[in-house]
């Protein structure tokens, strides 16, 4: 089966409700930071009618690394699993089924492999906290980045209350 082919149809399927993006691009396309910023871009486009007047984001890739920290495989799949079944405006809705989606998260970190890097804005979801730093314009947004195995895959949550 091609690995491309595959992360593709699982970031599409994590990415299907409203407001959550998805990218799959080989690692020699750029750096995470590059790849997340092109894929804010694209959320923000699409999402511009939504987003606060004279709201700003990071605006520079140093920006957007700053924003990052570095977590495991494992927290990266509870995130993937959080950003496409749960909402960040109003938490505990769930937005699709749970299950689907951490199936397709756990799918995701076995093809990028042992070793993959993974990277995340959010320190904090707990039920009281819920914190990150901001990759985008947006009042709420969530993004989660992994490269490994020749690829780099992105999922972002962005939304307003």
């Amino acid at each position: 089966m091609n690995i491309a082919w595959e992360l593709r149809g699982l970031l599409d399927s994590l990415a299907r409700e409203e407001g959550v993006f998805g990218r799959v691009s080989p690692e020699a396309e750029g750096s995470v930071e590059e790849q997340i910023r092109g894929l804010v871009a694209e959320a923000e486009r699409d999402w511009e009618r939504y987003a606060v007047p004279g709201a700003t984001g990071p605006n520079s890739l140093a920006e957007v690394d700053e924003a990052l920290i570095e977590v495991d495989p494992k927290c990266a799949k509870d995130l993937m699993t959080y950003l496409a079944a749960d909402g960040l405006v109003f938490p505990g809705r769930p937005r699709r089924d749970r299950a689907h989606a951490r199936r397709a998260a756990v799918r995701v970190v076995e093809l990028l492999g042992y070793g993959s890097a993974w990277h995340t804005n959010i320190s904090d979801l707990s039920e009281q906290v819920r914190a990150w730093s901001s990759v985008t314009r947006h009042t709420f947004d969530g993004v989660v980045a992994g490269t490994g195995n020749g690829f780099t895959v992105v999922l972002l949550q962005v939304g307003e209350d």
